[in-house]
């Protein structure tokens, strides 16, 4: 009967030996399922972090362009109104002594006289027509500078940004 009780009690421990071997195994199977689990969702939040981050700073750089598209715009349109207004106080200003001119024409004298005024008239209007034409071409000059420098400086923004990889 000793041998009896010897093998029951040889069984129950090793019952209880597999039982705290099998707990032991299923609490570090937890743990590490536990870390594994840990380690994607960090993993997924820093992979989210980093899409948000690509799409924040795309959102900024198209806002960019936008106020550069903008400020162009506005640069070109103030420099056709100031070129306009060149353009007309010009065509004014030879109308006025073309007006002049002509009064001056019909009270000369004599042919030499008239020729003589003649003479003068185009050599004065043609030197005054090359001024404003430089003036003016010196005006759209500007126009085209103004208007393309916002634009410019975005092109270097993006050269910049295609430089460098998507994540930094």
């Amino acid at each position: 009967m000793a041998n009896q009780a010897d093998m029951k009690k040889a069984m129950t421990t090793a019952a209880q030996t597999g039982a705290d071997q099998a707990k032991k195994m299923m609490e570090d199977g937890a743990t590490q399922a536990r870390a594994t689990v840990e380690k994607s969702m960090e993993a997924a939040h820093k992979a989210t972090a980093d899409m948000m981050k690509v799409a924040e700073d795309a959102v900024e750089f198209s806002r960019g362009n936008l106020e550069a598209i903008t400020k162009a715009s506005q640069a070109y349109v103030t420099g056709v109104q100031d070129l306009s207004r060149q353009t007309m106080a010009m065509f004014q200003t030879m109308s006025e002594q073309a007006i002049e001119g002509m009064k001056t024409l019909s009270s000369v004298k004599s042919l030499k006289e008239a020729a003589d005024f003649q003479a003068s008239f185009a050599k004065t209007s043609m030197e005054r027509a090359m001024n404003d034409g430089v003036k003016l071409q010196e005006t759209a000059l500007k126009v085209a500078e103004t208007s393309i420098e916002p634009i410019a400086a975005r092109m270097t923004v993006a050269m910049e940004k295609m430089g460098k990889p998507l994540a930094a």
